[in-house]
C-alpha cells in the first residue's frame, strides 16, 4: 500500500480558499531519521500545509505524500502517521487510559499499548485522571500519546511545545531527537518558536505569506550569515575611519552610535582601536541564530520591516521544468542582507 520509505515529500503543493492564496507552490521533502522544523509567523500556511499532508483539506493544485502516498491511500494511517494538529479532542469526563484505548481500538493495538504510550510521554501517574482536568501542558503530552499510539514511522506535530513548562520541553526535544535518529523515524515540526526548536531541528523550510522563504539544512542557513561586533567608541566616525584604514570594510555606524563590525574579531577591533587612540566603552559580539534570520526571510508578512532590514524579495514559484523538490539546501529568495542588523526577533525581544 506504500513503499515504506518513511518520506514526507511535498511537491508544488497550492490551495487557494476563495481569492485567498494560503499556500502557493511549496515543495520539500522531509527524511527519515532527521527532525525537520516547518516555520513561519501565524498565517503563513503551516497548519493548512499540514492538513492537506494529512488529507483534511483537498489541494488547489501539486501533492502531498507520506511513504510515496497520499493520506487517504496508507490503509491504516494511525500505524504509518502519527500527528498533533490541536490538543482538545478529550472527553473531559473521560481518564487518560480510557481515552487511548477508544482510539486503540479505533485503529487495531491492544489495551496495553495505552499504557506504554502514556509511559513514554510522562504521564503515567495520571493515567487514571480525567482529561478535564489536565493543564495545557498535560494536554500537549495526551494528544502526543494518542499520536504514538500505533507506534508510526512518521510524527506530524503542529505546534507541539505550546503549554509545556522548560522541563516539558526539554523533554519534548530529548523525545523526538531520539525517536528520529535512533529509530530512523521521520519527524515534521511546525513551530513560531524559533529559540526553542533552533535546538531541536536539522533542517528547516521557513514560509511565508503561503510561499518557500528557504528550503534546507539548519547550518547551510547559518553559514550564510557573519557573526557582527557591536562596539561603542568615544568617537565613532574616527573608529569606522581607523578600521577601514586597516582593511575591515563591512563596517557602519548604528542609530544608537554604536559601530557594527562584520567579519572581525572582538581583540583585532580593540587593537585597532587602542592604536588609534580612540576609547572604546564596550564590544557585544553578536552570533547568528535562526530567530533573526527567520524575521529577515519573513518580514513582509504583515506588511513592513522594521527599521535596518531592507525589503525582500518574494518567491515566484519554481522555475519552468521543475521536477520536484530539491536535493540539497535550498533558498528561494536572495536571502537574509549581509549588513548590520537591528537586533529584533519575531515575537518581540528574546528573554
Amino acid at each position: 500500500m506504500h513503499d515504506g520509505s518513511g518520506r514526507i515529500v511535498v511537491q508544488n503543493l497550492s490551495k487557494q480558499f476563495g481569492a485567498v492564496n494560503a499556500v502557493q507552490n511549496l515543495s520539500f521533502v522531509v527524511e527519515p531519521g532527521s527532525v525537520t522544523g516547518f516555520l513561519g509567523p501565524n498565517g503563513a500556511g503551516k497548519t493548512t500545509t499540514l492538513r492537506m499532508l494529512l488529507g483534511l483539506v483537498t489541494p488547489t493544485a501539486g501533492t502531498a505524500t507520506i511513504n510515496g502516498r497520499p493520506h487517504s491511500q496508507l490503509g491504516n494511517p494511525a500505524r504509518v502517521v502519527g500527528s498533533v494538529l490541536e490538543n482538545e479532542g478529550f472527553h473531559p469526563g473521560r481518564t487518560a487510559r480510557n481515552h487511548l484505548r477508544v482510539y486503540a481500538a479505533a485503529i487495531g493495538v491492544p489495551d496495553q499499548r495505552a499504557d506504554d504510550v502514556l509511559g513514554l510521554v510522562g504521564l503515567g501517574s495520571a493515567a487514571d485522571r480525567k482529561a478535564g482536568g489536565f493543564s495545557l501542558g498535560m494536554r500537549q503530552r495526551l494528544a502526543l500519546a494518542t499520536a504514538l499510539l500505533g507506534d508510526p514511522q512518521v510524527l506530524v506535530l503542529d505546534e507541539p511545545t505550546n503549554g509545556l513548562d522548560p522541563e516539558g520541553i526539554l523533554w519534548l526535544r530529548n523525545f523526538l531527537r531520539s525517536y528520529a535518529r535512533e529509530q530512523r523515524r521521520t519527524v515534521l515540526v511546525s513551530s513560531h518558536l524559533l529559540n526553542e526548536v533552533e535546538q531541536l531541528i536539522d533542517q528547516v523550510v521557513i514560509i511565508s505569506q503561503g510561499v518557500t522563504r528557504y528550503y534546507g539544512s539548519l547550518d547551510q542557513l547559518r553559514k550564510g550569515q557573519q557573526s557582527r561586533v557591536l562596539v561603542q567608541p568615544a568617537d565613532a566616525a574616527a573608529l569606522v575611519k581607523a578600521l577601514q584604514e586597516n582593511g575591515i570594510q563591512q563596517v557602519s555606524p548604528t542609530p544608537d552610535g554604536r559601530v557594527a563590525v562584520a567579519g572581525s574579531s572582538v581583540q583585532q577591533i580593540g587593537d585597532l582601536a587602542a592604536k588609534a587612540g580612540i576609547a572604546v566603552y564596550g564590544m557585544q559580539e553578536e552570533h547568528v541564530d535562526l530567530e533573526r534570520m527567520f524575521f529577515q526571510l519573513t518580514q513582509g508578512q504583515y506588511g513592513g520591516a522594521p527599521q535596518g532590514y531592507p525589503p525582500q524579495p518574494q518567491y515566484q514559484g519554481p522555475p519552468p521544468g521543475y521536477q520536484g523538490p530539491p536535493s540539497g539546501p535550498q533558498q528561494y529568495q536572495q536571502g537574509p542582507p549581509s549588513g548590520p542588523q537591528q537586533q529584533q526577533y519575531w515575537g518581540g525581544p528574546q528573554q
